[in-house]
């Protein structure tokens, strides 16, 4: 992926057709934190979400909870700052790659939402986050 430029005046165009946006017009996202290459976390995108963090250079996502925009850390200052977005070969999923402020990418004050490891011996979850 090349690095990423915020673009502060950029308006939808013919590209955002090549992403093929679910019923509720929403695509999901992952990020990936640039370095260790962790995924992070899931998320869905809107295109006024997508639009936003292309001009931010912050990742923006859909809350679907809240029905609205949700800029990554603004409450809890763990800001993901976008380096490159990547379109996977089906149009379907973004990948961002981002600098995750504090390492600090969940909610629950985790590195990374996916702590919670499958053992297959117990058939349960096992929970191996650090904090």
């Amino acid at each position: 992926m090349t690095a990423f430029i915020p673009t502060p005046n950029l308006q939808s165009g013919p590209w955002l057709e090549q992403i093929q946006w679910n019923q509720q017009g929403l695509v999901p996202v992952i990020a990936q934190e640039v370095g260790s290459g962790d995924v992070l976390m899931m998320a869905w995108m809107n295109r006024e979400a997508l639009l936003t963090s292309l001009r931010l250079g912050q990742a923006v996502y859909w809350s679907r909870s809240r029905n609205q925009l949700w800029h990554k850390g603004a409450e809890s200052g763990h800001t993901q700052t976008i380096e490159a977005i990547g379109l996977d070969c089906d149009g379907d999923t973004l990948l961002l790659q981002v600098i995750q402020k504090d390492h600090i990418a969940c909610h629950t004050g985790a590195h990374s939402c996916f702590f919670q490891t499958w053992d297959a011996a117990s058939a349960s979850w096992l929970n191996t986050s650090i904090k």
